[in-house]
């Protein structure tokens, strides 16, 4: 039985990501994505973070709705 809480904080956990002070914002707002390239294939990501977000998304896994989230904000325009 999965007990993760899925929010971005564990999400960015998932990724290798660091979720001290404003880490996520920061990261939010230092990475953009155009129409054209889909999350998992945005080139800041590693081989292995690429593949968990893959893998979220066609599964329909716990962690799409917020892997989806995180689709919308880099998306936001600036």
């Amino acid at each position: 039985m999965d007990t993760v809480k899925h929010n971005f904080e564990n999400l960015f956990l998932q990724l290798g990501l660091s979720v001290e002070g404003k880490d996520i914002e920061t990261f939010i707002q230092q990475h953009v994505l155009d129409a054209e390239t889909a999350l998992e294939d945005a080139s800041f990501w590693s081989p292995g973070q690429s593949a968990f977000i893959k893998e979220s998304r066609a599964n329909d896994a716990d962690w799409s709705e917020m892997v989806d989230a995180l689709d919308s904000l880099l998306r936001k325009k600036r």
